[in-house]
């Protein structure tokens, strides 16, 4: 069923006040500044790829924009300082581990960072006084850090790409696309599917990369007898009742113990994620699934005792976290 543009409006103002209502907090921001925001995410998002969308698909997607992120985004655009000691508080480390991936060196990526932070803030401002940078480009559609790690991937690539740009993501929409679609999964709408751009590609070659350092790290981190089971099971072929059988145990204590650091090893990706590459517990949660069933990884050495010959002897396989 259509609508017309005064019941999309009425639909869109209904959906912000939702999102207003279940934000946990709101910054003190009344609903003008978070309906106009709503209203151009609808029309980039859906409007513009369905002129007459089915009310239900209007509702489902403003349902899913960020609330408390684009709380923050709009407070910091109102000039709220307080907004804008949390969200350099809580994403510096975002911002700092993505600059890092991307850049060649130390210096490189502490400039990259901090010009993040310029691009972000704004170096011009509005007629009404407040900074005009580019926070103004974010919808709410997916994770604020997500889209951080997209837009500090996009200037690496301006950098090293001088002559022009690839793609005018301030109008496409690429970074909301890359954060939604990481954060949310396949469920998404077939009428917000968009083919993967360059910057798509590598701000999640920069997830993925994340994600490899935290994996290598937590199957160095297992006990040797955890990381033999592994190596036995995955890599040599050996049964669970075979695998047991060189550890001196029964077969039902194997598969236990293989549950185990199974659970064990995504805990400490996680706790790595969110630690030492600056994501968020939910991003860490959301997306190291989606992130591994396209992760390549040599395991195999990894899971081998340390210092052992059998180190030498690799296969490689892909290993689901």
């Amino acid at each position: 069923m259509s609508h017309s543009k005064t019941e999309i409006q009425q639909i869109i103002l209904a959906g912000a006040e939702r999102l207003l209502a279940r934000a946990d907090n709101s910054r003190s921001l009344g609903i003008e500044p978070i309906a106009r925001r709503v209203q151009s995410t609808v029309e980039k998002h859906v409007l513009k790829n369905e002129p007459e969308p089915d009310s239900s698909v209007l509702h489902s997607f403003i349902d899913s924009l960020r609330a408390d992120d684009l709380c923050l985004v709009l407070a910091c655009e109102e000039g709220d300082q307080s907004a804008w000691n949390d969200l350099l508080e809580g994403y510096r480390a975002t911002v700092r581990s993505a600059s890092r991936t991307a850049s060649s060196n130390d210096e490189t990526a502490e400039d990259l960072a901090q010009s993040i932070w310029a691009e972000l803030h704004g170096l011009k401002s509005r007629e009404d006084g407040r900074p005009a940078g580019k926070l103004s480009y974010y919808s709410g559609a997916g994770s604020l850090g997500g889209w951080l790690r997209a837009v500090t991937g996009q200037l690496a690539i301006d950098r090293h790409r001088r002559e022009a740009r690839l793609i005018h993501t301030e109008e496409d929409g690429d970074f909301d696309r890359l954060a939604r679609d990481v954060d949310n999964g396949p469920h998404v709408s077939s009428v917000l599917h968009t083919a993967a751009s360059p910057e798509e590609t590598l701000a999640n070659n920069l997830a993925s990369a994340a994600v490899t350092k935290a994996l290598a790290q937590a199957l160095t981190d297992l006990d040797d007898e955890d990381r033999l089971l592994m190596k036995l099971y995955y890599f040599d072929g050996l049964r669970l009742r075979e695998a047991g059988a060189v550890l001196g145990v029964h077969e039902a204590t194997a598969s236990r113990r293989l549950a185990r650091i199974h659970g064990e090893v995504r805990k400490r990706v996680e706790m790595l994620l969110v630690k030492e590459h600056g994501w968020t517990s939910d991003e860490a949660t959301r997306s190291l699934s989606q992130v591994a069933e396209n992760l390549q990884i040599e395991v195999q050495p990894l899971l081998a005792q340390k210092d052992s010959p059998e180190t030498s002897q690799a296969g490689s396989e892909t290993l689901a976290v």
